[in-house]
């Protein structure tokens, strides 16, 4: 074993985790943050028996983890990495004929065991900072789990985390034994301050930033969701750190070499101010810092299987992952955490952060499964399940790109796109950019998608492609080396020189295929999901685009990456898919039809010429949808016909489902079985007539019930003068207004169809002087006090003090009586 001559918490639990890998071919190792497992286990494993001079590999979750870990690991040897400690990255290897560990990225070891299933010269595979679930990790267990148990029993798998359900992954490891480290490596002090949310958070991650380093001695380290956050929080501290402080961004898409100046320890008699994404939460020791201040927020994709479409979303962080940016601080001497949030508001947080497979596009690890073998990835060994919908939606996919067959076996188109290290989208516009020669450029295209910030942050890709082939900075150049390769496993590694961005993007992303829709910088995709570019944008002001990234909410979706694409070339990629079709529309402003004969690809309409609206049902029922959403009160109601709907109401309401229900609610629901057909011929809410609304109105009551209408709800009541007087029916008993004159004599209350009125009684003038449901009491109780009030102000009008013994009149007494 090699000389280790600094103690760390882990070694106390190397013994039993030797020992555990000695009875059995699995375990898991649970140890906090600063305790050593990432750069201690590998070495201590070097002289096991069982490794028998074979290799271990270490997975990383990134490369600036697994670059950190390999360095760290060849320091600790007095080695140059390439020597008994290797790494094996996407941009580049240091493995030489000594090299005895191996530290890949995550999806680096998807592509290893994929090509070789009995990983052959490997003894042991760990897996560090499992906590994180990946897609490739959780890919990445289940298929060595696969060959642990059908090829290679002697194989070795670690699991290993500072933040993991331990006892959960050893039932998957076949109750594989369970190894805990105590301790961290210094302590960490907590503080809390309360961040206002309505106050932009790199303020407050600014305010908290300059308080710590007064606060306390050595560097910071500061927890952001993203890359936009840094630069924003970087401009408010540039102007007030003083001059001894040194500000260090540190993110995914920074080439190795800015990272590795933020990684490393400041200048001596300086301070370091690290802005980090969650790239520095594990695996990665920042020399010098014991501060952080964790604004608590992550950015994390999320898929939508519907739309084919992952984006990034800010969320608040796991508890997992503020412990371990906690941790941070207490790698290398006792620490500070601030955190911009209260102290119970931690028990809040969810335990454990989404694992990714539970939310992101699942087409990769689909083709991947079959190139395995395996048509259905649920038989896998997963911690967690696959979701039904997404692997539905990613089979279909792969069916539509032809790489997997109606059994969900791998074709041979699939094989060329998994032959590609790209996702199977990417790998498509490569493959089928080879065909007419420019594959080259479609791999210029597909490296600067997949790797982050190559080319610069312009959402313009035809701009960053161009940066990205003049760039003579080392990450370009190994991604034009890479890309290159890609070219020539496609079939064309002839470089065809720019091709437009957007014809070769569409190859890969029909579905986002998107047209301006009116407003400046404002886009519906193919798929049916909008976005929006900076008006100011160039881009803004294309009709087409194809867009390649995007973030937000579906309402308020951000376009980050896209490609111009002009009408030609949508019709020369697309014509088996574009369908011309006449769509009829009702438009609210002017409340009419319009017809028009449409091509479209998807939901994107790229020609339309005016038709004339045809004279069918189906018109009808969408003027009829179309009036209903304007409301119904718009229709043209006659006085007639709104009692009719009154009445049939108040029997509905009397007697129940016997009659029918002609509430706005239920119109409104069913406006196309009632009135749809009534409208054939009509175009417009002015064309409708009241016998069309009459006719259809009508046609809801059954011939049964339009007797019993007029007999239980009459349209009127005849009084005592002889006047037919309307019953009013909107209110939940009939009701009848008349002038109290006409009423005299009658010594019984009027009824309708059976039923007592509610009696609104009428000056000469028409006001209401009293509501009764009880007329003859009301001549012998109340009519003398009326009578007293109304006789000075009507005197022409008569006001017997007996009303019974008076005949009833509607005229007035004649002048001069």
């Amino acid at each position: 074993m090699p000389d280790l001559q600094t103690a760390l918490p882990i070694e106390a639990a190397l013994p039993a985790l030797r020992k555990a890998l000695t009875v059995r071919n699995a375990a898991v190792l649970v140890a906090p943050p600063g305790a050593g497992k990432t750069t201690r286990v590998p070495l201590d494993l070097l002289d096991a028996p069982w490794l028998d001079g074979r290799k271990i590999i270490l997975l990383e979750p990134r490369r600036l983890a697994a670059r950190a870990a390999a360095a760290r690991m060849a320091q600790t040897l007095g080695e140059s990495v390439g020597g008994t400690v290797g790494l094996r990255v996407r941009l580049g290897s240091k493995i030489t004929a000594r090299t005895r560990i191996e530290v890949v990225t995550e999806g680096v070891f998807t592509r290893m065991i994929l090509d070789d299933p009995e990983l052959a010269g490997i003894g042991a595979v760990l897996f560090d900072e499992f906590h994180e679930r990946s897609l490739d990790a959780d890919l990445g267990l289940a298929l060595a789990l696969d060959a642990q148990g059908g090829l290679r029993e002697d194989l070795r798998l670690l699991v290993m985390s500072a933040t993991l359900d331990g006892a959960r992954v050893a039932k998957l490891m076949n109750d594989a034994p369970v190894v805990a480290s105590e301790g961290r490596a210094f302590p960490v002090e907590t503080r809390h301050f309360e961040r206002d949310q309505n106050r932009r958070i790199e303020e407050a991650v600014a305010e908290v930033t300059l308080r710590a380093l007064r606060a306390d001695p050595g560097s910071v380290l500061v927890f952001l969701p993203g890359q936009a956050e840094i630069r924003r929080t970087a401009d408010l501290l540039a102007e007030r750190l003083d001059p001894g402080v040194v500000l260090a961004p540190l993110y995914g898409a920074l080439p190795p070499a800015e990272q590795d100046r933020a990684v490393a320890p400041a200048p001596p008699g300086t301070r370091k101010v690290v802005l980090a994404t969650s790239i520095a939460e594990t695996s990665l020791t920042i020399e010098g810092v014991r501060i952080v201040v964790d604004c608590g927020l992550a950015r994390v994709p999320v898929y939508e299987p519907g739309l084919g479409l992952t984006r990034l979303v800010t969320a608040r962080a796991s508890r997992a992952s503020v412990d371990q940016r906690r941790g941070r601080a207490g790698r290398t001497e006792p620490g500070v955490c601030w955190r911009l949030w209260s102290e119970p508001a931690t028990n809040a947080l969810e335990p454990f952060s989404r694992p990714e497979i539970l939310s992101a596009d699942l087409a990769g690890l689909v083709l991947d499964c079959a190139a395995w073998g395996v048509a259905d990835p649920s038989s896998l060994a997963f911690l967690d399940p696959p979701p039904a919908p997404a692997l539905a939606e990613a089979r279909a996919l792969l069916a539509e790109l032809g790489a997997l067959d109606p059994d969900g076996r791998l074709t041979e188109t699939g094989a060329r796109l998994r032959a590609l290290p790209l996702p199977p989208r990417l790998a498509r516009m490569v493959t089928v950019a080879a065909g007419s020669g420019e594959a080259r450029a479609a791999s210029d295209l597909a490296a600067v998608l997949v790797e982050r910030g190559l080319g610069g942050d312009d959402v313009d890709l035809d701009t960053r492609v161009e940066r990205f082939r003049r760039d003579r900075g080392g990450r370009s150049a190994d991604m034009r080396r890479l890309a290159e390769g890609w070219a020539r496993i496609a079939g064309g590694g002839r470089d065809s020189g720019p091709v437009p961005a957007g014809r070769l993007l569409a190859l890969a992303y029909p579905d986002r295929v998107a047209r301006a829709r009116g407003r400046d910088g404002e886009f519906v995709m193919a798929s049916g999901r909008a976005g929006r570019l900076d008006p100011a944008s160039p881009l803004a002001r294309e009709t087409y685009l194809v867009v390649a990234d995007l973030v937000g909410s579906a309402g308020n979706a951000r376009i980050l990456a896209a490609a111009a694409i002009d009408g030609p070339a949508i019709e020369a990629l697309f014509a088996d898919r574009i369908e011309s079709r006449t769509e009829i529309t009702f438009e609210s402003q002017s409340a009419a039809l319009r017809a028009r004969a449409v091509r479209r690809l998807g939901a994107v309409s790229l020609g339309e010429r005016p038709l004339p609206v045809p004279s069918d049902l189906e018109s009808a029922a969408i003027l009829a949808r179309g009036i209903a959403g304007l409301g119904l009160d718009r229709l043209p109601w006659t006085p007639a016909l709104s009692q009719w709907r009154a009445r049939v109401r108040f029997l509905h309401a009397a007697e129940g489902e016997a009659w029918p229900d002609l509430s706005d609610t239920a119109l409104a629901e069913t406006v196309t079985t009632w009135l749809a057909s009534s409208l054939v011929g009509r175009t417009s809410l002015a064309s409708v007539t009241a016998d069309d609304l009459a006719s259809a109105l009508q046609g809801l009551l059954p011939w049964e019930l339009r007797a019993r209408l007029d007999a239980e709800a009459p349209t009127h009541v005849e009084v005592p003068t002889g006047s037919r007087i309307t019953v009013d029916y909107a209110a939940d008993e009939p009701a009848l207004s008349v002038r109290v004159q006409e009423l005299f004599g009658l010594d019984r209350h009027p009824r309708a169809g059976g039923r007592p009125l509610v009696l609104h009684l009428l000056s000469p003038a028409q006001r209401q002087i009293q509501i009764t449901r009880d007329l003859p009491g009301f001549w012998r109780g109340s009519w003398a006090a009326v009578r007293a009030e109304m006789r000075g102000r009507y005197p022409r009008h008569p006001w017997p003090e007996d009303p019974l013994a008076e005949a009833p009149t509607r005229r007035a007494k004649p002048r001069g009586t």
